[in-house]
């Protein structure tokens, strides 16, 4: 297994085994040249066997019932081997029908468990041996990690420990509680905030973890706030009580925070930012010594943090206690919209933190390389840990003037109707081919919805929301430009340039295929006669045809250099066309 984990030989949990299947592992760390056992030699048979059947490509046609993890993912499993194995599946399982599914939040209640960690759990349950780490997943992002207690590394430890714990498999929980408090004092106090909360779940099995973790937060700067959400209050009245006894926090500062602060969060709390509006008419505090920003961004949706930032009474690069700014904060959130919120609004991306880390590196840390690397399928959202990450890569590189969306735009001159029908256009395909990039851009410029250009002459709404917008065809003559459609271009300018600033690659692709001679010839309909609409109309599905081939190639090509380049030079996902390909 990998040292650079905190993890030593798979045989260690061996020592304190009393299981048959144990002591077949533990026969693993003899020289060969000693005498076994007749029964441990069997039992080190019945050990690799089992394991041989856990791994088989045959393990789905044997298995007789299914663990289906949040994701949709389903793992087959024998119920008679787990039910032999742990006395938690033997009650699970007693009166279930043969191919039953069970879904693994209600095995574990309701704690978002992964696939590999999973996994990870039932073959030691087969084999009775700890299995090398998976590829990835307790790596980040960040090139100078050691990946020892980096977030991936954390997650992984603790989800094991809680399944185990739940699976009552009291050999593993041992041991991962060992490997946890080996790394704890090298691991981020947000994320011991995580390790405490599984260890309280996990109670007196894991007493050792749980009174080291209280022992670091209190000596910690996390504040009352984010104790709040990530605790229970029997832990956090731990934590207050041992720091007023140390005298790190007076009892006012615990008990009794600020009421109209607090009456600030709360209004955030139920997404009410009118009532925050008329809170602050009070006078009695602002948004910034409120925190009420980093609030929102950590713990209200995206809208309701983008209409805080419209009104406009917030500084966006404001640091908290702690010394974080607002990005720092979004950048642990994991929010690609609310990152380009605050990019949009002035938020400085070289900023540090008082440990030296900028949003980027927050973000690479909490980012697992399988996530990062796994390759896009054409039309498949984005996985939103990889777009934070590009977002903040691109914004710390730039900042040219974004000037006009591409060639196209730039051509059409005064036409009006060309320039609308074009980022109708441009819009309604980058959310076909980039749909998670196209969301982010599209909510930030208040665009709710895209219309598609039709061969037939007229415009088509796609979203219903956006039915009362009025339906125009804008390939009817002559064409008159209203207020409507002024409103209408410049959001989907707004949306075309946010596009182009944070998502380059994706704006080279649509520029591409924008700027061809025969998208251009498609779209101006004018009086074609039928005939040659219908032409238009087999052009336009060969190009079709073309991109989807050309998109795939270049997805291919994209992946196999991402994975040699590092993840500072390279930004994975979001297609980059080669030079000289044409759509």
């Amino acid at each position: 297994m990998d040292n650079r984990n905190g993890f030593s030989d798979s045989n260690e949990i061996s020592n304190n085994s009393s299981t048959c299947c144990m002591a077949a592992a533990n026969t693993e760390t003899r020289s060969s040249s000693e005498p076994l056992n007749p029964d441990i030699s069997a039992l080190r048979i019945l050990s690799k066997n089992l394991e041989t059947i856990f791994e088989s490509s045959d393990f789905d046609f044997f298995a007789d019932s299914k663990i289906v993890v949040s994701t949709g993912r389903e793992i087959p499993v024998h119920r008679c081997i787990l039910s032999g194995r742990s006395a938690f599946f033997k009650n699970v399982f007693v009166g279930k029908e043969r191919g039953d599914k069970f879904e693994v939040k209600e095995l574990v209640r309701d704690y978002d468990v992964g696939f590999d960690s999973l996994v990870s759990v039932l073959a030691y349950l087969y084999s009775g041996k700890v299995k090398p780490l998976p590829k990835g997943v307790c790596v980040c992002v960040d090139d100078g990690c050691s990946h020892v207690a980096c977030r991936p590394a954390v997650d992984f430890m603790v989800e094991v420990l809680y399944v185990s714990f739940t699976f009552q498999v009291s050999e593993l929980v041992a041991l991962y509680q060992r490997h946890l408090l080996d790394i704890l004092d090298k691991v981020a106090a947000d994320d011991v905030l995580v390790v405490l909360f599984i260890a309280d779940m996990c109670g007196k099995a894991c007493e050792k973890l749980l009174e080291r973790c209280i022992e670091i937060i209190v000596k910690s700067d996390v504040d009352i706030i984010t104790l709040d959400k990530a605790l229970s209050q029997h832990i956090i009245k731990q934590i207050m009580d041992l720091r007023v006894e140390l005298s790190l926090e007076r009892p006012e500062n615990g008990s009794f925070q600020d009421k109209h602060i607090k009456r600030i969060h709360r209004a955030l709390d139920s997404d009410d930012v009118e009532l925050v509006r008329m809170l602050l008419k009070e006078a009695h505090t602002n948004l910034d010594d409120a925190h009420a920003l980093h609030y929102a961004v950590a713990y209200c949706d995206a809208k309701t943090t983008t209409e805080l930032l419209d009104l406009g009474l917030a500084d966006v690069n404001h640091r908290n206690s702690r010394g974080y700014t607002v990005l720092h904060v979004a950048a642990m959130r994991k929010d690609p919209k609310i990152i380009v919120s605050l990019l949009t609004k002035g938020a400085r991306p070289s900023d540090l933190t008082l440990d030296g880390r900028k949003a980027l590196q927050i973000s690479k840390r909490i980012t697992r390389a399988a996530d990062y690397y796994t390759p896009s399928e054409e039309g498949k959202s984005s996985p939103k840990d990889r777009l934070c990450i590009e977002i903040l890569e691109q914004a710390e590189r730039r900042d040219p003037l974004l000037g006009e969306a591409s060639l196209s735009l730039a051509m059409a001159g005064d036409d009006l109707r060309m320039k609308l029908l074009y980022l109708e256009n441009r819009v309604g395909l980058a959310k076909l081919l980039f749909p998670m990039e196209a969301k982010v851009v599209m909510d930030i410029a208040h665009v709710d919805g895209t219309s598609e250009f039709t061969l037939d002459g007229g415009i088509k709404t796609k979203n219903m929301a956006s039915a009362q917008r009025t339906t125009v065809d804008l390939n009817e003559a002559p064409f008159r430009i209203q207020e409507e459609h002024l409103i209408r271009m410049k959001a989907l300018s707004r949306t075309v340039e946010l596009g182009k600033r944070f998502f380059p690659r994706c704006s080279e692709v649509l520029n591409k295929i924008m700027d061809a001679d025969d998208f251009t010839q498609l779209a101006c309909v004018g009086n074609d006669t039928p005939e040659e609409r219908l032409l238009k109309r087999r052009r336009y599905m060969e190009l079709q045809e073309v991109l989807s081939k050309a998109f795939n190639e270049d997805k291919e090509e994209f992946d196999r250099s991402a994975i040699s380049s590092s993840s500072s030079s390279k930004s994975v996902g979001l297609v980059r066309p080669p030079a000289g390909k044409t759509y």
